[in-house]
């Protein structure tokens, strides 16, 4: 609208024809609200400052060669954490989300990195809604600034009038959203000569993998570390098509992991199970998979016998499901003659389907479990203590980003362990931290360790990568031993990656 059309409206005149026409929608603009706050937290009084809101993400318009300025394209929900009085130079400074793709940053962020936490109890004791929240006297923001980044369509983030959603809901629409609101935080705070970190969970390491790549390429931001949370960089590693057996042997250790927690392995010590499990599934089992019909009978009989053995599955079953267990599969047979069905996201909830002689079950109970506390903690948080208001619905999972496109990928396994060993390469000061639950259906541990250990990356990187394992799920700190233990390795991993802090 022109600046005349404006005074004129102001004062009661009507418009001109001219003008009537223009779209009187005002440009979407920040709406960021901030909040000061204290807690205890690593044996010390933290006051730090909470900054809640969308931030207006734009492109730049040329037409005929000529630039034509920069016109919003989307509206990205940030929650940020900043210690008061730092030291921007020495102060770190970590850019974390979720996955899904369709999920927003509040497991991350209200599960282990932030200064409030859930309480929900956990597999067996979980508590009766309206649940909990409490100071996290852990919180990552002990030794680091913290960005929480919510993708297009989820949380509150969406894109504005007249763009289409779709071109967010794909790799590559993504990473680009996501790279430009970690540079555009970056710079409006003088954060470039802070150490940064990037942390993020299930489909979110492998957008981090992948962004580490781009801000180095694009921005020419390197990074000091990446938290990969349940991470899958190549999706070869867990999809169950035809002709790829690799998930078959992959997903193996954490089968039997569930099976253990369940009680199937009696007394039997885990690591003594694992490493059978691990062993077995690296050599002896790819091995029988890749000889089909080419297997003799007692090899058949021996393959099937330490399947079932370490699944905890009948031997008649593995038999008849030709040595190959897909994970749905799994977690609706482990504990059928119980009339139960195990969970994916975490292998130590149980829950029932309606149909107990179904071959995949109907819900994740794990998730089931999750979602009512995180959604009704968020909620109340964001309104109630960061005094952001938004009548939209928080999108905690959201389906509306499906089909999600992976066209950079045509043809191919979608795989960024090429892009997280090019960035290693190129800043061979870029340390990796690595979190696997044993317990993980979704993710599984063993392909984590297959992906970096196929990195292209020379001999003396490798002492850059580091793993962690613990005895819970997907989201892992829903286990309290776990949530604990999880905070300090990552807090350690930060002070080796950027030992001014």
């Amino acid at each position: 609208m022109s600046k005349d059309a404006t005074e004129r409206r102001s004062s009661g005149q009507p418009d001109d024809a001219e003008d009537t026409r223009v779209d009187a929608s005002p440009e979407p603009t920040d709406d960021l609200v901030t909040t000061r706050h204290t807690l205890t937290a690593d044996g010390r009084e933290l006051t730090y400052t909470a900054t809640a809101g969308r931030v207006v993400l734009r492109r730049e318009v040329h037409n005929d060669g000529r630039f034509d300025g920069h016109l919003p394209k989307a509206e990205v929900f940030v929650t940020a954490y900043t210690l008061d009085g730092a030291d921007p130079g020495t102060r770190p400074v970590t850019f974390a989300f979720n996955g899904g793709p369709g999920s927003s940053s509040v497991w991350l962020h209200l599960g282990l990195f932030g200064p409030r936490r859930v309480v929900m109890g956990d597999a067996g004791n979980l508590l009766p809604p309206p649940y909990g929240l409490t100071d996290n006297a852990e919180t990552l923001l002990a030794h680091s600034d913290l960005v929480f980044v919510d993708p297009v369509s989820t949380g509150y983030s969406r894109a504005v009038k007249g763009e289409k959603p779709e071109d967010y809901h794909g790799f590559q629409g993504d990473l680009e959203s996501v790279g430009e609101i970690i540079r555009l935080w970056t710079t409006r705070h003088g954060r470039w000569m802070s150490p940064k970190f990037l942390a993020g969970e299930s489909y979110g390491t492998l957008r981090a993998a992948a962004l580490a790549d781009h801000l180095q390429t694009r921005y020419g931001m390197y990074l000091n570390g990446l938290v990969l949370i349940s991470a899958v960089l190549d999706m070869g590693t867990i999809r169950f098509t035809q002709g790829n057996d690799l998930p078959y042997a992959l997903f193996l250790p954490t089968y039997a992991a569930i099976a253990h927690h369940h009680g199937l392995h009696g007394d039997r010590p885990l690591p003594d199970l694992l490493a059978e499990a691990t062993e077995f599934a690296a050599k002896d089992y790819p091995w029988a998979l890749s000889r089909g019909a080419r297997l003799s009978d007692a090899e058949r009989a021996e393959t099937v016998r330490r399947v079932a053995s370490l699944t905890g599955l009948d031997a008649d079953y593995v038999d008849r499901v030709d040595l190959r267990l897909e994970h749905v599969r799994f977690f609706t047979e482990l504990l059928r003659d119980r009339r139960q069905v195990v969970g994916r996201l975490d292998g130590r909830f149980t829950g029932w389907d309606p149909d107990a002689g179904r071959e995949h079950f109907v819900e994740d109970p794990s998730l089931l479990a999750i979602m009512g506390p995180y959604t009704a903690a968020l909620n109340h948080y964001v309104h109630a203590e960061l005094d952001y208001h938004n009548d939209l619905p928080y999108e905690i999972l959201t389906d509306r980003v499906h089909p999600w496109s992976y066209r950079e990928f045509e043809g191919a396994h979608v795989n960024v362990a090429d892009k997280l060993a090019n960035a290693m390469r190129s800043n061979p000061h870029l340390l990796v931290h690595v979190a696997c639950g044993y317990h993980d259906g979704a993710t599984p541990f063993a392909a984590a360790e297959h992906t970096m250990a196929n990195l292209a990356i020379p001999p003396v990187l490798r002492d850059n990568i580091e793993f962690r394992y613990y005895e819970a799920g997907h989201m892992m700190y829903v286990h309290e031993p776990t949530r604990v233990q999880q905070s300090a390795d990552i807090a350690a991993f930060l002070r080796s990656a950027a030992p001014t802090s």
